[in-house]
């Protein structure tokens, strides 16, 4: 039994002011796999403390410095690979091997675009020919509560993080408490790279004790969250009070939009992205529409596709998925599998209850449901797991429509051979990004949505701005 009780806050690792020990489940074997405690108001109060007492040399550092620790973490977090996907496979369930390569692999990539983002980042500039004393100077927010989720662990400490430490923030990270390994790892990363005391503080909890108590400080500039939209409304009603700078990345119904010219790979290549990290990924395509010329053929092959996708556990090597995280994410899974059969949705993969031969664990069969309505709670609801929602469409008009009939805006997709209406329906699309012909988005492309799901955005250069305050001064003298 792992036992990591202490939290990283001004530079050491300190027990928390009172006892509170939590449980980390297993996933795979419903067992416990490790003990953490969760923190109080003092710990996230000491926490502040050493971000704010740390933050005006912080921000005086050049950046060049900034640039060149966040250069050490990128060499010290490749040794330490192993170790943070063994973390995550125990703690939310990604199996060994997509865990080293894609949760893995997420966070070094992002720090390396931020860097490549940074050698390009104006922090101090003339607002133009016309005003040569005139200068615009992007100055970092200050303190910034940096709360992340389960899902892709590394994925989103690396994108608030890389950020926070290029624009000169100190952040306090409270990770889930689903997830906590990796993120204490990554403490200690950022302590051998030499951050200085205070920059980088970390201390574990829940939403409602240090979540809150983060989102509601007064010493705290911004809150970065990454989560449900329940929870990032509360987030933002918190932080009101003191009316702290909000980033919010949220829940997703991802469109897939398949029109009858799209190429032939078009449908596995949806349902294995919806049933990757075991449909645990806010921009997953949960809602395919289909073109109703090629329907009944996308339906077999969904089902196939479905078929042929394995279950088991995140500690074994292979290409199946694991289990969803815990046993509340389990449950509700289930119980939105039950409410699409109940309303009429025809199930054509998977359906209620574990795999065959997995009895302990909260494993959900790939499911996919055909012939559903917009109407229907699985096409409005976020389920969060491996299950697949298929509409038929008839016309352009109504897949831009339906598609955009949703509280959510973070990621659409398009398949279709017709270029012309592509660059068309990405323009008419409601979401933040949009990918089409399954060509994923490049290095450095911001990732964000819009409506409920969420303000701001991560990555590169824009995520860099995200974490700065932009200062316009006049009577500037050339130095």
């Amino acid at each position: 039994m792992i036992e990591k009780r202490d939290f990283y806050i001004n530079g050491a690792w300190v027990a928390p002011a009172e006892p509170n020990d939590f449980e980390v489940i297993d996933p795979s074997t419903e067992d416990p796999c490790a003990i953490i405690s969760l923190g109080g108001k003092a710990d996230t109060d000491a926490a502040v403390a050493a971000a704010r007492a740390a933050l005006p040399g912080w921000m005086a550092t050049p950046p060049e410095e900034r640039f060149a620790l966040v250069e050490k973490l990128v060499e010290i977090y490749a040794a330490r690979g192993e170790d943070l996907a063994q973390a995550m496979s125990a703690e939310m369930g990604a199996p060994i091997d997509m865990s080293r390569s894609q949760q893995v692999g997420a966070g070094i990539w992002h720090l390396k675009n931020f860097l490549k983002a940074a050698k390009d980042f104006k922090f101090d500039e003339p607002l133009g020919d016309h005003a040569p004393e005139d200068r615009i100077i992007h100055e970092a927010v200050g303190v910034a509560a940096l709360i992340t989720p389960w899902n892709w662990p590394m994925n989103q400490i690396t994108l608030k993080v890389g950020a926070a430490a290029i624009a000169g923030c100190t952040m306090v990270l409270k990770p889930s408490e689903q997830s906590p390994l990796n993120a204490m790892i990554f403490a200690e990363m950022m302590d051998e790279a030499g951050f200085p005391p205070g920059v980088f503080n970390l201390v574990n909890g829940d939403g409602a004790g240090v979540g809150s108590q983060l989102s509601g400080h007064p010493d705290v500039d911004m809150v970065s969250f990454t989560g449900s939209t329940r929870a990032g409304t509360a987030i933002s009603k918190n932080a009101a009070d003191t009316l702290k700078k909000v980033h919010l990345e949220l829940g997703g119904k991802g469109a897939n939009l398949i029109f009858a010219d799209a190429d032939e790979k078009a449908v596995k290549r949806g349902v294995l992205h919806m049933m990757n990290n075991t449909g645990q990924s806010c921009n997953a395509p949960s809602r395919m529409m289909v073109q109703a010329e090629i329907y009944d053929q996308a339906v077999e092959t969904a089902a196939e596709v479905a078929n042929s996708v394995t279950v088991g556990n995140a500690h074994d090597e292979g290409r199946h998925i694991g289990p969803v995280v815990n046993e509340v994410q389990f449950n509700k899974i289930q119980g939105l599998i039950q409410q699409g059969i109940d309303e009429g949705a025809r199930l054509v993969a998977g359906g209620p209850g574990r795999p065959d031969g997995l009895n302990r664990g909260f494993y959900v069969k790939p499911t996919v449901f055909a012939d559903v309505t917009n109407d229907m709670t699985i096409a409005r609801e976020e389920i969060f797991g491996p299950v697949l929602s298929i509409m038929k469409f008839d016309t352009e008009e109504e897949a831009v429509a339906v598609a955009n009939d949703t509280p959510y805006g973070l990621t659409n997709y398009v398949q279709t051979s017709d270029s012309t209406r592509a660059n068309r329906l990405a323009r008419q699309l409601r979401s933040g990004m949009v990918e089409m012909n399954g060509k994923s988005r490049s290095a450095g492309s911001p990732f964000g949505g819009m409506k409920q799901s969420g303000n701001g955005r991560e990555g590169g250069s824009w995520g860099i701005e995200d974490f700065c305050e932009v200062k316009s001064v006049s009577g500037w003298t050339a130095e």
